[in-house]
């Protein structure tokens, strides 16, 4: 074991952040979302939701500054009157690490969010059972101090 690293990220994720390059993307997705039929690296964390997730991953992992918008949502597909709460909790993990309007977050339809999935260099697959939960992350650098 080691100290200080949340339980929550397992030594697979551990080592898939630790592989990525600037501008490699990360997908935490719900546990609606296709992942295994989508991912190049699948992770599994099953039984757990996506807000703690996304807090343990920001620990570690630095977001893209040189791309307008760093985090990607899975918008609402147009018709379905559905109003994702948990876009909230993330704006708020997102706001806690990333203070805004330094980090902006787009949202991204459906199906072009499924395009971008299926390009990202790992899905982690969570139980998560909220609609809309899906969130893509971008990779940055880490710089010195």
């Amino acid at each position: 074991m080691l100290k200080n690293i949340p339980a929550i990220l397992s030594p697979d994720l551990l080592k898939i952040m630790m592989e990525m390059g600037h501008g490699d993307e990360i997908v935490l997705a719900d546990g609606n979302f296709p992942s295994a039929a989508m991912a190049q690296r699948l992770i599994r964390l099953d039984g757990h939701g996506v807000p703690p997730v996304l807090d343990a991953v920001l620990k570690f992992f630095p977001l893209d500054t040189y791309v307008e918008a760093p985090v990607a949502y899975m918008a609402v597909v147009p018709g379905d009157d559905y109003v994702p709460q948990i876009k909230s909790k993330y704006n708020n993990i997102i706001d806690y690490h990333y203070p805004r309007p330094y980090i902006k977050i787009e949202e991204v339809d459906r199906f072009a969010f499924y395009q971008r999935a299926k390009e990202a260099y790992a899905i982690v697959a969570t139980g998560e059972t909220a609609k809309y939960a899906n969130i893509i992350l971008k990779k940055g650098v880490v710089v010195p101090e």
